[in-house]
């Protein structure tokens, strides 16, 4: 355990100060080792890396100290044991899914997901033998049901994309322990700065860091947290597969890290007055947002998230010619199928996110025609407010 992680620090702290160990130069910043190999002082030392009876580096595919880096505090900040870094968030749910399931193995998994995951889950696992069960809602009871001897992982999306519907972590990590079964989420929406799935008894959480992790829309990547076997098991897969993150990837992320907290926080507050200004606009006939009292799930949020997030999704009275045409007109927000950035997107799941779904996929998950997702940005909200009825009510 290296200095600053054996000490009880805050998130804040963890999130500037976790996982970075000073090389002999003495340097202040985390530096990109952007090298593909390592040289060995003999070839005995060469063999015990390779070999795994000594530590240290051995190829860049997975090993690299600006990549560690990133890993061990994205770790510290979930509050778990260890971190493997992938080369996008859908890297790092295909690495789980093959590095650790075999033929026979079944998954339960929440239908609410986003759209390239369900069709990721949806086709290529049957190929090798695993079968991957869809569930609609989040009914603890109607999921234990369909539990199986065979069952390996319940996968759940927590704020779920775009409706952000909430599932009770803590009720399906009980019931999915019950029957030897482990819980994966996926906590994109929130991060380690609202939401602690693993404090709440969830085994493994899976990230898109080109989200909010990163925060600026500058770098593609993934990561999956978890206990220290799994970690190594998925490290094994990442060497012969090699979804790998670059160590340039790596060193933006870990500087998105040390605004987290500072950035989720402004997030939540912009977002709660979008949200609550968006009622209001007499061609809107839905505002989905956890912060509001409205939303089917509020009070949860309030008990497993410090706040509500950056996402808000509305909808359009006039369906998909609405929707388009509200988009069409904003003048501030970027038209983007990314979020987490610190400028407000807005895109229609419909046709981007989820427009690979089928249409009764698409019924079936609630996603309308008519329906707009706002990743809430840094930008003053008065702004964004203006923005959105300027081209709501034309």
């Amino acid at each position: 355990m290296s200095k600053d992680e054996s000490l009880p620090w805050r998130d804040e702290t963890l999130a500037v100060r976790a996982g970075f160990e000073r090389s002999n130069f003495g340097e202040h910043a985390e530096p990109i080792y952007t090298t593909s190999s390592y040289v060995f002082d003999s070839a005995a030392a060469a063999a015990a890396r390779f070999g795994g009876d000594a530590p240290g580096n051995v190829y860049s595919r997975f090993t690299n100290p600006t990549v560690q880096t990133f890993e061990r505090r994205l770790a510290a900040l979930e509050g778990s044991e260890a971190c493997i870094a992938t080369s996008s968030g859908m890297a790092a749910t295909a690495s789980l899914v093959f590095a650790t399931m075999t033929q026979g193995d079944h998954m339960l998994v929440s239908r609410n997901l986003f759209g390239s995951t369900v069709n990721l889950l949806g086709k290529y696992p049957a190929r090798f033998g695993v079968d991957v069960e869809f569930m609609a809602g989040f009914d603890v009871k109607d999921w234990e049901k369909k539990i199986r001897p065979s069952t390996r992982y319940i996968y759940i999306e927590t704020p779920t994309n775009p409706l952000m519907r909430l599932a009770d972590i803590k009720a399906f990590a009980d019931m999915a322990h019950a029957h030897d079964v482990e819980l994966i989420v996926d906590n994109c929406f929130c991060t380690p700065a609202l939401q602690k799935p693993i404090e709440l008894g969830a085994d493994i959480v899976v990230h898109s860091a080109t989200k909010f992790l990163d925060g600026q829309g500058r770098c593609v990547g993934g990561a999956v947290v978890g206990r220290q076997s799994l970690i190594e098991e998925l490290t094994a897969y990442m060497r012969s597969a090699g979804p790998t993150m670059s160590p340039f990837n790596a060193w933006v992320f870990t500087k998105g890290l040390e605004t987290l907290s500072l950035r989720m926080k402004q997030h939540s507050i912009n977002a709660a007055s979008v949200a609550a200004a968006l009622q209001s606009v007499s061609t809107i006939q839905r505002v989905i947002y956890p912060g509001l009292a409205s939303h089917p799930d509020h009070e949860l949020a309030k008990q497993q998230q410090s706040d509500f997030g950056g996402i808000v999704s509305f909808e359009m009275a006039g369906g998909k010619e609405a929707a388009w045409a509200l988009i069409d007109r904003v003048k501030l927000c970027s038209i983007t199928g990314n979020l987490g950035d610190t400028r407000t997107t807005i895109t229609h799941p419909a046709s981007t996110t989820h427009g690979r779904l089928t249409q009764q996929q698409r019924d079936d998950s609630g996603i309308t025609d008519g329906l707009i997702r706002l990743a809430v940005g840094l930008e003053h909200s008065d702004d964004i407010i203006n923005d959105l009825i300027q081209a709501g009510n034309v």
